[in-house]
């Protein structure tokens, strides 16, 4: 097992060791400076993010799945991404899931040493039936957790494709992944507690992965939510707001033909771009494989 002292994010920060005489401003504006580097850790990998968003869209594209698989912080910040894709996305629950080491308890209450077991990152994912069309995106900033390799050598078993996601150099469960991303953020202003700076590139780098995937999965047009599930009223409105936007009709029209697509605002946007009814929109989208560019450009030919 990798020592804890020799990883980067464990390191001693040499301009916060007065952390407990700083005042609240001289803490707050260093947060503020060390958090500058972010984004800069994050410019270096960008190559193996575009490499980890075309292997994700492969998978989804053709019928496999997404699975976070994290402890503690990490393995909170990929169920916050995962539960996030079904409002804005329309997407299944089961498309893009989050696998936490202690499971469903370890959201509110940390699980004492379930990261430490090998053979429940395998466990977990046997649970979950995982096939060689799906993706396992390993997250840990450390870049040793147990749980996590013990998932990500499952997934490599199975066929399944395999991305790391670490805040260390050379990590151990970077080993053997098809794609690494090592965001390299340097010690936290509090020793250890990667909460901090990495676990916030790691979000970034989360959104990114999802977002991009969804646009080229035909989920957005232009900057625009299409598939955003109206489940209640503020998303509702924001629905009727886009289809306003795109297809320039009134408030009263949007919302008329909202109601008759159920509320699937692709749906009125193709039935409104093309005076189409509802059949032919649903069939066009259908063809287009959901994008709504390419559903109106078949309405033309």
């Amino acid at each position: 097992m990798e020592r804890m002292t020799k990883l980067t994010t464990e390191d001693y920060h040499p301009d916060t060791t007065n952390l407990d005489l700083m005042s609240i401003a001289e803490i707050v504006r260093l947060m503020h400076e060390e958090d500058q580097k972010i984004p800069q850790a994050i410019a270096k990998v960008l190559p193996e993010i575009e490499q980890a968003i075309m292997a994700v869209v492969h998978a989804l594209k053709n019928g496999g799945r997404l699975f976070y698989v994290g402890a503690g912080t990490s393995g909170r910040i990929g169920l916050l991404d995962a539960v996030e894709c079904p409002p804005t996305f329309s997407t299944s629950p089961k498309l893009v899931q989050a696998i936490l080491a202690g499971g469903s308890e370890a959201v509110m209450i940390a699980i004492e040493g379930a990261e430490d077991d090998l053979s429940l990152g395998r466990q977990e994912l046997e649970n979950q039936r995982l096939t060689n069309l799906d993706i396992v995106i390993g997250i840990a900033a450390s870049g040793r957790t147990p749980f996590v390799k013990g998932a990500l050598n499952y997934a490599q078993q199975m066929g399944a494709k395999t991305i790391s996601l670490v805040s260390n150099a050379r990590s151990t469960i970077s080993e053997n992944v098809d794609i690494a991303i090592e965001v390299i953020t340097g010690p936290e202003i509090l020793t250890g507690s990667t909460r901090l700076k990495a676990a916030t590139a790691h979000k970034q780098i989360l959104n990114m992965i999802t977002t991009a995937t969804m646009v080229k999965l035909g989920k957005v047009y232009k900057n625009l939510m299409v598939d955003v599930h109206a489940s209640n009223f503020k998303l509702r409105e924001r629905a009727k707001q886009i289809v306003c936007e795109v297809t320039g009709v009134s408030y009263i029209q949007a919302e008329q033909v909202l109601e008759q697509t159920n509320y699937q605002v692709k749906l009125a946007i193709v039935m409104l771009l093309t005076n189409t009814v509802l059949e032919e929109a649903t069939a066009l989208l259908a063809q287009s494989e959901g994008h709504v560019r390419r559903a109106v450009e078949l309405r033309k030919l």
